[in-house]
């Protein structure tokens, strides 16, 4: 090595004085020579200076000492006419130094961008504290099913929630509100309490009658004022199921009817009059409901009923759930400081916020989401509600635009002590208390429904940033778009109205899951039998490629036989893997788009297949490793967006909720066993030719497993494809295949 430490000898000075470079190189070799049994021995700089005096190695080969020592400095120091500093550390450290390393230029990693409706455009995500987003979501008013409308909303914002947690891996806080005090709560509440008490009283036929006749009065009028065609609809056909069970019950009074024909004619008339005689019975005795009781009743139920739907579309119970009853102390001291901050005024026994005054304050903006819609009279008192729209509680604001912050309650009402007398709470200050009071003065993310931007969502932002004297409440809105039905508004009175545990009759949670997925979530998404059978067609490709990855893996190996050598075609599947790996994170941090993902994936199952099926041509196997880490990326990806229910290590679970992994494990041993045997016995029938055994092993195939969920794919040269399916999959393609192989103009057993 190269060093410093060893002292020059006065006779070795003298070496370096010699004139002659050739006598000179024999006095040095000599002095190295001894010089070499020095523990630790190394050259200092002086002898450093002195190899690179010479011109170059000695030509004689016994001078060997010289000559190693010369190519070893050279080596270093870049030979003897060598200038400046040398590469590494110093050449007096005396030790080889690592060349300077470069890094790879690399590539701009993706940003996660979000459509925020506060800006209508793209943007850059960035939580306020790290990885941790604090969300707040708009939850449904409980007062009748959950439909469609809400499954659109609620398995989208799980969709968007489950892949910040678990692709993005942000620790995400996730808050959702119930809203169970609202007028239309309040309306059905007393009209279902004063209907069941009409019934308990089994009012006689003809007093049935005279109220059903005394109720189509009102009702005519307001038929007659109605100007929504949709709504218009819905009231005539009311209005005609009426009066067609009527008739027969006045027929029955005329005749003297009496015993079991007579009350079946009755309660035929009060099933077809319930809206009718509600609405009439709470127009005329509703402000004699006072117990606050029964308007609780109601929505306990229906929220009840609303979790048990969002369990059955798997989708996630949010962090912390709030609820409207719950929370009106801490809603009446948000009304009070928003009001001591000069935002909001008293009026009649009711509160309003003064938008007015709000929007030119300096720092503050009305109408931030929708400021084309302000002054929108018809949406204003759609978001008041029904009961709040008298002319006497418009002409309590100063401004039309204002809204409601706590409401006086009138006779018929749930109400709560207040400092303005008794009241309950306006329909939007219910998000801002709630989501204030857990997640503070400004939130990373408020989520709803597309029709909620304007005036609630509007309104929220206006007196949460009015209460915390800021302007930055909410860093993203994020609004999930509509959905209709077969390209129309899903509506009662046009008989679209399908509840979500109709749906779930129809598909299953999956398949409406990979619908919703197969669509950006801020468009409108329109729900028709296209739209299903497309989720169906992509839940059948997936799950035969998992099928034929399983059937691949069960294959018996060695250890060392799952490690194989990796030809052109693996190399160019590993490739495109990749890509569309790559492919699909670019898809997400665009706005999460699932749309685009899920037809990246599709792509890579294709190349698979075309892969396998290359394989199985040339009769050889394919890669088991290979073919098992795409199908393990994509059963995360499944997961990941919920469209795989539980825990299954590869693919689609199998069976009922909770059994798929015991069932798979348990029975798919003995299927193989079955299967080997069938194969066996099929080859000796083969050679023998003894037809009827080839048709009993068909018969066994073809009629008798996939009664029990199992499909059995032969293929000439190569083992039999043993698959656990859907057993009402298994018969439908059954059917399909006789209705196929059935010659034209002929029936199932005509001849």
């Amino acid at each position: 090595g190269l060093g410093s430490s060893w002292d020059l000898a006065p006779d070795y000075r003298s070496i370096l004085s010699i004139s002659d470079e050739a006598a000179r190189v024999r006095a040095l070799d000599q002095h190295l020579s001894t010089r070499s049994y020095v523990q630790g021995f190394s050259l200092s700089q002086a002898d450093v200076d002195a190899f690179r005096q010479l011109s170059g190695p000695p030509a004689d080969a016994q001078l060997f000492h010289v000559a190693r020592w010369f190519r070893h400095v050279d080596a270093i120091l870049g030979g003897p006419q060598a200038t400046g500093p040398p590469c590494g550390p110093p050449a007096s450290r005396g030790r080889r130094a690592q060349p300077q390393w470069a890094p790879p230029a690399g590539s701009e990693p993706c940003q996660l961008r979000l459509y925020n409706s506060l800006t209508r455009s793209k943007d850059v995500f960035v939580p306020q504290d790290g990885k941790r987003v604090t969300w707040y979501c708009c939850g449904p008013t409980v007062y009748d099913a959950s439909h469609m409308g809400h499954a659109r909303s609620y398995v989208s914002f799980d969709i968007l929630r489950r892949v910040l947690r678990d692709y993005f891996r942000f620790d995400v806080f996730y808050c959702m509100n119930i809203t169970d005090v609202d007028d239309k709560i309040i309306r059905r509440a007393r009209q279902n309490y004063l209907f069941e008490r009409y019934r308990e009283k089994q009012p006689s036929a003809a007093q049935l009658l005279e109220d059903v006749h005394a109720a189509l009065q009102p009702f005519a009028a307001k038929l007659k004022e109605t100007t929504d065609p949709d709504k218009k609809q819905m009231l005539e056909r009311l209005e005609r199921a009426v009066t067609r069970a009527a008739e027969p019950l006045e027929e029955a009074v005329r005749a003297s009817l009496v015993g079991e024909e007579l009350d079946g004619r009755v309660q035929v008339l009060l099933a077809e009059a319930k809206d009718l005689l509600s609405d009439w019975l709470d127009s005329t005795h509703g402000s004699e409901v006072t117990d606050n009781s029964i308007f609780s009743q109601l929505p306990k139920f229906w929220e009840a009923e609303f979790h048990k739907d969002m369990e059955a579309l798997n989708v996630l119970p949010p962090d912390v759930l709030t609820r409207v009853s719950e929370y009106v102390p801490e809603i009446v001291d948000f009304v009070q400081k928003i009001m001591d901050n000069g935002y909001g005024y008293a009026s009649n026994g009711s509160v309003y916020f003064d938008t007015v005054k709000f929007a030119n304050s300096e720092g503050h903006c009305y109408g931030k989401l929708v400021p084309e819609a302000v002054g929108d009279q018809r949406a204003l008192q759609e978001g008041e509600g029904d009961l709040s729209i008298s002319a006497e509680r418009l002409s309590e604001k100063r401004s039309p635009n204002d809204f409601a912050l706590w409401k006086a309650s009138k006779p018929g009402e749930p109400s709560w002590p207040c400092p303005w007398g008794r009241g309950r709470p306006g329909w939007h200050i219910e998000c801002s208390a709630m989501a204030g009071t857990l997640l503070g003065a400004s939130m990373d993310i408020h989520g709803g429904g597309f029709d909620l931007r304007f005036p609630h969502h509007d309104n929220e932002l206006a007196q949460s940033e009015a209460y915390f004297e800021n302007d930055c409440w909410v860093r993203y809105f994020l609004h999930t778009g509509h959905l209709t039905i077969a390209g129309c508004k899903m509506s009662k009175s046009l008989k679209n109205f399908i509840t979500i545990k109709d749906a779930l009759k129809k598909h299953s949670a999956r398949q409406l899951r990979l619908a919703f997925l197969m669509h950006a979530w801020k468009d409108t998404l329109d729900y028709s039998s296209n739209t299903m059978e497309s989720a169906l067609q992509y839940e059948r490709f997936l799950n035969e490629f998992f099928l034929n990855v399983k059937d691949l893996l069960r294959a018996p190996g060695d250890v060392t036989g799952q490690f194989e050598k990796w030809e052109r075609e693996e190399t160019e599947l590993n490739k495109c893997f990749y890509d569309k790996k790559a492919a699909v994170h670019e898809a997400l941090c665009d706005n999460v788009d699932t749309r685009t993902a899920l037809e990246e994936m599709r792509a890579l199952v294709s190349q698979c297949n075309l892969y396998t099926a290359a394989r199985k041509a040339a009769r050889r196997r394919p890669n088991r490793a290979l073919l098992a880490s795409v199908a393990n990326y994509l059963t995360h990806m499944l997961k990941i967006f919920g469209a795989i229910e539980e825990e299954s290590p590869l693919g689609f679970p199998v069976g009922a909720p909770g059994t798929s992994l015991s069932l798979e494990s348990t029975v798919m041993p003995y299927l193989q066993v079955l299967s080997e045997f069938r194969e066996g016995v099929r080859s000796i029938a083969r050679e023998r030719r003894v037809p009827e055994v080839l048709q009993l092993s068909d018969a066994l195939r073809d009629d008798i497993l996939p009664e029990l969920g199992v499909r059995l794919e032969d293929h000439e040269g190569l083992p039999t494809v043993v698959k656990l399916v859907d057993r009402d999959t298994l018969l439908r393609e059954r059917e399909e295949k006789k209705r196929v192989s059935q010659p034209e103009g002929t029936w199932p057993g005509v001849c």
